[in-house]
């Protein structure tokens, strides 16, 4: 039997060093991507195959993808999780920072499904999987640009689906409610450069001080349900388009579903701990 190849993105911590693991004790050929391969030895060590790829840079991500192909001669899935969250009110955020933000989430991920679909086709198999968030369903004060980053994930995912389905190709998005990465610390640090003084630094303090408590806390799940997700995902004859998984994301997301406007404003008020007028 022809091994399958893998692609993830992302592959230094967290969910990315996570998902590589689970797919090559699948039996997968995993490549791990990151912009810096010193942060993949433990990977490479294992046997996941380093590959240095930035998603904001063309002739990187095509690098890589003719890396992998000239190696195994194909590739059967893409884990798209390369992603961080530039957190600060809108007014504050510098429309650059806006921008880059979109290309590590969005174009990031769009162009590697352009670079991976040639070869899928050919096959006429393979797996897309788009790590958006339960914030690609729900929203957070201060969090406009991630948000806006997941919700076009989520569209752009379900365009994709449609497109690629009829070719033998699934597109698979990923929800993550609360992990335990180190994903919240950074976004705080962001939120409190960006908005700690000014007219929005209460606000600010009070996301940075509800993204480090989220961080810091027990209630989080570990990476590895996430990995355990895609993993399912990427070995179903038929998997679901949608996988809501880890703390709070199930919930949530159904609060969304059946809450006014109004009502989900003042739900994530409260959890997230804003002051009142």
């Amino acid at each position: 039997m022809t091994t399958k190849t893998a692609l993830v993105t992302g592959a230094s911590s967290g969910i990315g060093e996570a998902t590589a693991r689970k797919l090559q004790n699948l039996g997968f050929t995993v490549y791990g991507a990151a912009r810096r391969t010193d942060r993949l030895k433990s990977l490479a060590a294992d046997g996941v195959r380093p590959v240095a790829m930035d998603v904001t840079d063309d002739a990187s991500m095509q690098s890589g993808i003719d890396q992998i192909i000239a190696e195994t001669g194909r590739i059967d899935v893409l884990v798209n999780n390369a992603g961080y969250g530039s957190y600060g009110a809108l007014e504050d955020v510098g429309i650059d920072e806006g921008r880059r933000q979109f290309e590590v989430n969005v174009f990031g991920a769009m162009r590697l499904a352009q670079l991976a679909l040639p070869h899928m086709r050919a096959q006429r198999s393979g797996t897309i999987v788009n790590i958006t968030s339960m914030g690609g369903k729900i929203y957070t004060p201060l969090g406009g640009w991630y948000h806006g980053t997941k919700f076009a994930l989520e569209a752009l995912s379900d365009c994709l689906r449609l497109e690629v389905k009829p070719l033998g190709i699934d597109v698979v998005v990923i929800e993550p409610g609360g992990i335990a990465t180190e994903w919240g610390g950074i976004a705080a640090d962001h939120v409190e450069r960006t908005s700690g003084t000014g007219a929005y630094a209460p606000q600010a303090k009070a996301v940075a001080m509800s993204l480090r408590s989220e961080a810091n806390g027990n209630r989080n799940s570990p990476p590895s349900v996430i990995a355990n997700a895609i993993g399912k995902a990427v070995t179903a004859s038929k998997p679901k388009t949608r996988y809501a998984v880890g703390f709070g994301a199930k919930p949530l997301i159904t609060a969304r579903g059946l809450l006014s406007d109004r009502k989900f404003d003042a739900l994530i008020s409260r959890a997230v701990g804003m002051p009142r007028n």
